[in-house]
């Protein structure tokens, strides 16, 4: 397993470091902060030819502290007035970290929004691969001052998986307070053991695993897990560990057998496709027959209109929809090539009849395979 994990981290160019609330709030006895620790840590990966973007929760965390709050804000105006407190105090922070080790850090504020629009998507991916040219290390937080419940991405967890997508990483490392993942909880069970390695993150029965938050963050085990999954279909390997552990970013890019190592799965989706799976926040909902659902799924086939019985929802052409069988369940989702209005129009028809009802006919295709992923 050690020369597995070696091979991995050896051809992992660029990485995303996810960076929980509860190591960037934790206050070290004796030692470097955690800012300081990363930007030394960060230095040495970009010397030794590798790139890295932080994705870093902790500006709620750091509002609370300077607002006098023991309790994480339970309402979002409350955690987008702790966050505008807080963001300044944490970008400054990696800021001054940087500088002292001769780089420097850039800002990057997303909400679902932005990685939900194709287009926005993309204008984001370029600004990334811009400062990465500059040599400047991108600091991707949620915008949590503006972010609402229907936009916000629920975690940054999540949004670490998002990120190895946007900006292209082979390897996420999700830092927090805890040393991998256990079999059981190790806070209620002081037998639990440690799993150095998950081979298929599918195989994981995540739900069974308990969900531990802390008072500062929103995410536990099992949003980690859930990231880990996600990155491993855009075909990014995953590494939990303890990023109160002094070096653990060089250690783990040393290889050496610290935390948890998701493996990525061979048959990654592309970028696009990952895109539409886990980025896209479908605009409504396609029925399918038995027959259609079975090209679907066993034979690579684009969706046609012949089967497709109903639609739900209003879209445009160009947006992302789910689509479901008889019985309303998903099993895939993917690009609308026509409109709701459109597909009302011309469902149960074939392709020949499209001209005859529409006037004109884009595409064949109500979805193309290309534009399509099964879940």
């Amino acid at each position: 397993m050690k020369d597995l994990r070696k091979k991995i981290i050896k051809r992992s160019r660029r990485v995303v470091i996810k960076v929980g609330s509860a190591v960037v709030a934790a206050r070290p006895a004796d030692g470097p902060d955690i800012f300081t620790r990363l930007a030394d840590e960060i230095k040495g990966l970009k010397e030794a030819g590798r790139e890295a973007a932080i994705v870093s929760s902790g500006a709620i965390a750091l509002g609370m502290r300077r607002l006098g709050m023991k309790e994480r804000p339970a309402t979002i105006p409350e955690r987008q007035a702790a966050a505008a407190v807080g963001q300044g105090s944490l970008m400054a922070l990696y800021d001054s970290a940087f500088s002292k080790v001769g780089e420097k850090a850039a800002q990057v504020l997303l909400t679902h929004d932005d990685l939900g629009s194709r287009k926005r998507f993309l204008n984001a991916r370029n600004t990334l691969t811009a400062l990465f040219r500059l040599g400047i290390v991108p600091v991707i937080n949620e915008n949590d001052t503006v972010a609402v419940e229907e936009i916000k991405f629920g975690d940054n967890d999540a949004l670490s998986a998002l990120a190895t997508n946007l900006v292209e990483a082979d390897l996420l490392i999700i830092l927090s307070d805890i040393d991998g993942l256990y079999d059981k909880d190790p806070k209620a069970f002081p037998d639990a053991k440690k799993l150095a390695l998950v081979e298929d993150v599918d195989e994981l029965n995540i739900d069974t695993i308990i969900n531990t938050a802390n008072s500062l963050g929103t995410g536990g085990i099992k949003t980690k897990c859930e990231a880990a999954r996600r990155a491993a279909h855009y075909g990014a390997a995953t590494i939990i560990a303890n990023g109160n552990k002094p070096g653990i970013v060089s250690r783990l890019l040393a290889g050496e057998e610290e935390g948890t190592l998701f493996l990525p799965k061979e048959d990654r989706l592309t970028s696009k496709k990952h895109w539409i799976a886990f980025s896209a926040r479908p605009s409504g909902r396609v029925f399918v027959d038995d027959g259609a659902k079975e090209a679907l799924l066993n034979k690579g086939r684009s969706l046609l209109p012949t089967g497709i019985r109903d639609v739900d929802g209003s879209f445009d052409a160009g947006e992302v929809v789910h689509c479901v069988d008889l019985l309303g369940k998903e099993f895939a989702r993917g690009v609308a090539n026509y409109s709701s209005s459109e597909i009302q129009k011309i469902k149960g028809l074939n392709t020949a009849e499209l001209v005859g009802v529409l006037g004109y006919k884009v595409y064949d295709e109500v979805i193309h395979r290309d534009n399509l992923v099964v879940l």
